[in-house]
């Protein structure tokens, strides 16, 4: 099957520091590519490249078989990609039901715009989807402040799901979560993965080799090898990257 993402030769420079240089990999429909790597391995600065945050200084993003190298972010949003953050990116002061709702604007025709929030609509309707997906019911009015870590996070994932992308970009998704809530956050993960292209950072291996269909290893902004989860785990440049020895 055609890849939903293609990374072709990315790189960035920052004066003479090459912070991502030369990476290439495709995400593939309807699975889970992630990308791990020692801290300051490149990884974020790798999903900035990608999302639009950041213009490569080489290389090409292409998206559903379009070139999106040089779109800004609310441009690749509207070509299918969302994306979470490593740090929590809510409307604190808004209420859950309100975050999603604003997220799932898009997918309102012009001429409904100005209609209020509550009426039935596409949005409307995505929004009671999200809310029952991800477990969100009691807690639909809460403002999203006052939520948990592990909630906040779960809602961020909804939010960046809101407009239906066709790949779904996740930076450290279980960062700062119990076992319980990083076990939960997994399985809803994979569970997404029937629905949309995952492409993931994430600090925990456990995690990265339990749901993932290819895992790409970033070392020093290059990348050092890539493949299947147990091919990668067995490879003795990612022992050496992470432990020190093969």
């Amino acid at each position: 099957m055609k890849p939903v993402l293609e990374v072709r030769g990315l790189g960035v420079s920052f004066g003479v520091l090459r912070a991502v240089d030369d990476v290439w990999f495709d995400a593939e429909p309807n699975a889970i590519t992630a990308v791990i790597g020692p801290n300051g391995a490149g990884k974020s600065t790798l999903f900035n490249l990608i999302s639009g945050q950041l213009r490569p200084t080489v290389g090409r993003v292409v998206l559903d078989g379009a070139d999106v190298t040089v779109r800004s972010p609310h441009l690749l949003q509207r070509a299918g990609m969302g994306r979470s953050f490593q740090i929590t990116n809510l409307f604190f002061e808004l209420s859950v039901f309100e975050n999603l709702r604003l997220a799932a604007q898009r997918l309102e025709s012009k001429r409904r715009m100005l209609l209020p929030v509550g009426r039935p609509g596409p949005a409307r309707s995505r929004v009671d989807e999200l809310i029952a997906r991800f477990d969100l019911s009691a807690k639909a009015g809460d403002l999203a402040g006052g939520l948990s870590h592990g909630e906040q996070r779960r809602l961020e994932i909804a939010v960046a799901m809101a407009a239906r992308p066709s790949i779904l970009l996740l930076d450290e998704p279980t960062q700062g979560m119990s076992h319980a809530d990083t076990l939960d956050t997994a399985r809803l993960i994979r569970d997404l993965s029937r629905d949309v292209t995952i492409l993931l950072i994430e600090h925990d291996i456990g995690v990265v080799m339990d749901i993932s269909k290819h895992v790409v290893v970033m070392q020093h902004g290059r990348k050092l090898a890539e493949g299947p989860p147990a091919v990668v785990r067995a490879d003795p440049a990612v022992q050496a990257a992470y432990f020190g020895h093969a």
